[in-house]
């Protein structure tokens, strides 16, 4: 239970349904995640709305994120004595290692429907190909005894049923719900913002928010930007997020000479106020489930430079909203990026489209969508005569 997308839309989820229905919620702890006190206290404030809205909230030590045995058969063992106890109606498992554990456990216990989401998949790009077809097989063993998979977008639906994983009929796609308003109705004094960044308040400013890991591309975004410095000086870069590639990326930062180009942020709670000092947004991921930072981008009216891959087609239109170029692709994403910063105009005018798409991916929507399959479970509709 962290700041990540698939921690966040679950706990949305249960805070959105808990007049609905009775909600349980077992999450594994933060350990691993390595939070900062900013991030430990907007975690711990949303499991306090949580709770208050009657979400029971169950911490499981075991439950964690690297592949552990022992660990792995202790959170097994939990859950199927938790679920025995509780005897729900749905158990609803979110990202692939929690998933493929408590559904064996619901399946064991005798769940009447078992509904899974994966947030994207690990079929390709995060391990060797070894143990990428392992966890395929496990997946699709595992869709054997899932009632209902829920895709992030068309793309990620498309990979389920081109992998012969499960049936398009036993597949639905719910976007990652985000709450727009927060960036849509931000009000920020950006050259103020800007000098408090530690931004030159003329440059223009190339933006990015997301973890700092090699899935998420960010060492092609910062060699992207060779190009774009060599045609102009007026540009900064901006990596708002940390992860394992900090330390490395700010290194090759300074050997490069760019040091004062390039900004580090860190985590911040403050993203909606930091998205509009954003003269566009880049997300330059290998692999990517949805890309919830990309919804938040166009609700603050930004256009956006993103890899063609997963399931983000399916919130960036190429030229409409923004740019698609191929994932690694360091030539097509400077030339993208550089096209938007020579055309206020363009970037307005994307900006404005992508603004009036973020209606699609609302917080309300991702709930109604999600209530309205629990119901189509629990009350499945008579076949008319």
């Amino acid at each position: 239970m962290d700041m990540g997308g698939s921690a966040q839309n679950t706990l949305l989820t249960c805070i959105g349904l808990s007049d609905r229905y009775e909600l349980m919620l077992v999450y594994g702890l933060s350990i691993e995640s390595r939070m900062t006190e900013m991030e430990i206290e907007s975690v711990e404030e949303k499991m306090a709305m949580a709770r208050k809205k009657g979400v029971k909230c169950v911490p499981l030590a075991p439950l964690v994120r690297k592949i552990n045995p022992l660990q792995d058969f202790r959170t097994f063992v939990s859950l199927w004595i938790l679920i025995r106890q509780e005897k729900p109606d749905i158990v609803h498992t979110h990202s692939s290692k929690a998933g493929f554990i408590g559904r064996w456990a619901a399946w064991l216990a005798g769940v009447s429907f078992i509904v899974h989401t994966p947030h994207g998949h690990v079929f390709f790009g995060h391990f060797d190909p070894t143990m990428s077809r392992i966890f395929l097989l496990a997946e699709k063993v595992t869709a054997l005894i899932t009632d209902c998979m829920v895709a992030l977008t068309e793309g990620e639906k498309n990979d389920y049923v081109e992998l012969s994983i499960i049936q398009p009929r036993r597949i639905d796609i719910i976007h990652s719900g985000v709450n727009i308003d927060r960036y849509m109705n931000s009000r920020v004094n950006i050259e103020e913002k800007k000098s408090t960044l530690g931004l030159n308040p003329k440059d223009l400013v190339v933006g990015t928010v997301g973890w700092l890991l090699p899935i998420k591309g960010p060492e092609v975004l910062l060699k992207s930007m060779d190009k774009v410095w060599q045609d102009r000086s007026d540009v900064q870069l901006v990596f708002v997020g940390k992860g394992e590639l900090e330390d490395e990326l700010k290194a090759e930062t300074f050997q490069r000479g760019v040091s004062e180009k390039v900004k580090f942020l860190g985590w911040r709670d403050d993203v909606p106020e930091i998205m509009p000092v954003f003269d566009l947004f880049a997300l330059p991921s290998l692999n990517e489930g949805m890309g919830r930072v990309l919804v938040e981008a166009m609700a603050a009216g930004k256009p956006v430079v993103a890899s063609n891959v997963g399931g983000i087609p399916d919130l960036v239109h190429h030229g409409q909203n923004g740019f698609l170029v191929e994932p690694g692709d360091v030539n097509g994403l400077s030339a993208a990026i550089g096209k938007l910063l020579a055309d206020e105009n363009l970037r307005r005018e994307m900006g404005k489209r992508g603004q009036a798409m973020a209606h699609n991916f609302s917080e309300g929507k991702m709930v109604e969508k999600i209530d309205a399959l629990y119901a189509s479970l629990l009350h499945p509709k008579k076949p008319s005569v």
